[in-house]
């Protein structure tokens, strides 16, 4: 157990380094360009999900998620059709929350494969304009870390204290006490952020919270998905870890949803 634990952090103090070098180094195309190639990786593993044993069939589902990134971008140049996409967003991922409560076994390969059109494209999507933003790099980071601090509290809260199941049917080992972890830790980032972007303190953090609470569903819609498909992991890219999509489902929950708030709080116009 604890080898397990040390093989987790030590990938995560890896993947920390990389992503700080990425963000803040990289040109904004430069981190754009590698944002795509990580949803597109994840659309490979999340193409396992629809069960479908045709090699054919998994690139397909690549490209089309490709297609439509590349539609959503031009769709997305123009206030309205950002705004439309980012409701959207919102809209599915409250159906997912409902799907995950209400239903977690009523899944079908053509429901695992629209799930991932609605998860992957508008956090792509959120993510790459994120970086257009005035100091880009750093909302960049913010969204990133506030998500994975989320997680992180989760893990190692709900690992001590955690009793009480979140969603037993779709992830055993998620809490209701890692949640709060998560929530805690989330709070502490959501603070730090708003003295660094001088956003008002009573808003910022809640809103933050919020957005943490989209990255719970985020998570828990891949996890019901994995079982769907009988897979632990997505992928074993990285080690303790999983896949691609097991270190950014949270993400593709949180990512549109902060986009939504930032342009409301009116940080970009």
């Amino acid at each position: 157990m604890a080898e397990g634990i040390k093989k987790r952090v030590t990938t995560a103090v890896v993947l920390a380094a990389i992503l700080l070098a990425v963000v803040l180094w990289l040109p904004p195309w430069g981190t754009q360009a590698l944002m795509t190639l990580v949803v597109l990786a994840g659309a490979w593993e999340w193409s396992a999900f629809l069960r479908v044993q045709s090699l054919a069939l998994r690139i397909t589902y690549v490209v089309l998620i490709a297609a439509l990134m590349a539609a959503t971008w031009q769709l997305t140049a123009d206030p309205a059709g950002r705004d439309f996409v980012l409701r959207l967003a919102l809209v599915w991922w409250i159906v997912a929350l409902g799907w995950v409560m209400f239903a977690p076994r009523r899944v079908s390969s053509w429901a695992a494969a629209l799930a991932g059109v609605f998860a992957l494209v508008p956090a792509w999507m959120a993510l790459n304009r994120l970086v257009d933003f005035p100091r880009g790099p750093e909302w960049l980071l913010f969204a990133l870390i506030l998500v994975w601090a989320a997680d992180i509290g989760a893990f190692f809260v709900g690992r001590r204290f955690g009793r009480t199941r979140l969603a037993p049917t779709v992830s055993p080992g998620k809490t209701w006490e890692g949640v709060v972890g998560g929530a805690l830790a989330s709070a502490l980032v959501a603070a730090l952020g708003s003295g660094r972007f001088d956003q008002p303190l009573l808003w910022f953090v809640p809103l933050c919270l919020a957005v943490v609470a989209f990255s719970i569903v985020g998570d828990l819609t891949e996890s019901l998905l994995k079982r769907f498909a009988g897979m632990k992991d997505s992928g074993s890219l990285f080690p303790g870890h999983g896949g691609v999509m097991d270190r950014i489902d949270s993400v593709t929950g949180a990512a549109p949803i902060l986009l939504l708030v930032l342009l409301k709080l009116g940080v970009h116009p």
